[in-house]
Formats: structure tokens, C-alpha cells, sequence
């Protein structure tokens, strides 16, 4: 079983790709990518989940908006369970310039066979599609009291901030359940670098590590430490449990 984890450029840019794979009951790291074109992004997870292999694809983007005007209903629950660790996403409608270009995202990975997935039955081979969202996994997962703002700030300031998630994917990733070994990978992860395109390069890289991981755990433990914001019909959001909520 595999698991692609997709920054999505919600806009314009570069989205952030990741595969893992389920081996040996541990995580292995087989690729990790930036791709620019829509095109090009489905090409990759076309080569890295070709139909029908079994596969789960986790998106860093709203690709179900039922909603023509307002706040999603997944939308509304991040705010409210996740505002205190500054964690709310941002909101989706139909009328957001993103919907057009996400929502298409979505459709492209369900003609590939990828079906939405708020509801799974642990460790079931099949090929789904979930929405993620980095920040409050990170939280929940590292058992931290607020986001790591990697995202907004001077560049010292982000700097110092992706390499503290640097820093957690490649030393408590391992130690979670499923495992992640990075450092035993036959790819390294990219050190942090000085100037500002590269890294929004390595932030897309290690959110779209963080996006492939959600697709993991949903799959390795379904309910029992994922939480689901909202359903099918109106959207959706997995978040992983983990250190936080078991406090």
C-alpha cells in the first residue's frame, strides 16, 4: 500500500509530492518531489500509483466545496477545535478563485479511481483520497502547544521554524505508530536553506511528508486515532490524533 502526500498549489506554484509505502510494517520513503504544472502533478501520481494499485492520496487543498458562499463546514470545526493552537484553515466557497482549480484537482484523482474517504475500515487495500491539513496534524502529532509558523515571518524567523519541523519529522516520526524512518531512507532530506525560494521549496517538501503520513495513519487506524472534520457531503478534513489528544 502506498501513500502520496500532495502540498496542492491551491493558486499558481509548485506543489509538494511525497510517496510512502507500507513495508515490512514500517514507512518507507520512495520519493519526494516538486512538481510546477497540474499536469505534471498527476503524471507523478500516476507513476507512483498507477489504477489499479492500491493507494491512498492525502491533499493539502479543499477539493470538496459544496458550499456557494460562507465557511465550509470542515472549515468551521478546524477553527473551533484547532483556533487555539492558530490553527484554523483558511475558508472555501465557490466563489474562492482557488474552488475552480482544487475541486478539479479532486475529480482528476476520482476518475483515476481515488473515491473520498471520510470513513475507512483500518488497513483495507483500495485506492482513496482524503483531504489533510498540515498544521494541526503537526501539533497533534509532535504534542506541541501551538503551529510552527514556518510560513509567515521574516526569513530568520521561518527558517528557524521549518527546521524545527525538520528536526521532528526525521527524529519522532520513527517513534510513532505507523513508523517513519527518514534517516534510514535512500533519500535525504535537504537542509535548510539561506534564501527564501528554496525554502518555500523545502516547506512544500516536508508539508507534502506530512500530508503522505495522514494518508498513513487514517489508513492504519481509521477512527480509532484520526478525527474526521465533517463528512462527504459537506467536506471533510482527517487529523490525526496522536500526542495531543491522548493528554
Amino acid at each position: 500500500m502506498k501513500f502520496l502526500g500532495i502540498d496542492f498549489g491551491w493558486i499558481t506554484g509548485a506543489s509538494g509530492l511525497c510517496c510512502l509505502e507500507w513495508q515490512q510494517n514500517r514507512l518507507a520513503l520512495l520519493d519526494l518531489q516538486r512538481r510546477e504544472a497540474i499536469p505534471e502533478v498527476l503524471a507523478w501520481v500516476d507513476t507512483w500509483a498507477p489504477a489499479p494499485a492500491p493507494a491512498l492520496v492525502a491533499v493539502d487543498a479543499p477539493t470538496l466545496i459544496p458550499n456557494l458562499t460562507g465557511m465550509r463546514l470542515p472549515d468551521r470545526l478546524a477553527h473551533k477545535y484547532f483556533g487555539r493552537y492558530h490553527a484554523g484553515c483558511y475558508p472555501a466557497n465557490r466563489g474562492s478563485r482557488f474552488a475552480e482549480r482544487t475541486v478539479g484537482f479532486g475529480l482528476s484523482l476520482e476518475a483515476r479511481g481515488f473515491c473520498h474517504a471520510p470513513m475507512m475500515e483500518p488497513k483495507q487495500p483500495g485506492r482513496y483520497q482524503i483531504e489533510a491539513f498540515p498544521h494541526p496534524a503537526i501539533v497533534h502529532l509532535f504534542g506541541l502547544e501551538r503551529i510552527l509558523k514556518y510560513k509567515k515571518g521574516t526569513l530568520a524567523e521561518r527558517r528557524v521554524e521549518l527546521a524545527k519541523l525538520r528536526g521532528y519529522i526525521c527524529d519522532r516520526l520513527p517513534l510513532l505508530e505507523p513508523g517513519l524512518d527518514i534517516t534510514h531512507s535512500t533519500i535525504s532530506l535537504p537542509e535548510v536553506p539561506l534564501n527564501g525560494t528554496a525554502l518555500k521549496a523545502l516547506e512544500d517538501q516536508l508539508d507534502s511528508i506530512i500530508c503522505a503520513y495522514i494518508a498513513a495513519h487514517w489508513w492504519y487506524w481509521g477512527l480509532e486515532r484520526n478525527q474526521v472534520l465533517g463528512d462527504r457531503a459537506e467536506g471533510y478534513i482527517v487529523v490525526p490524533m496522536g500526542v495531543r489528544s491522548e493528554e
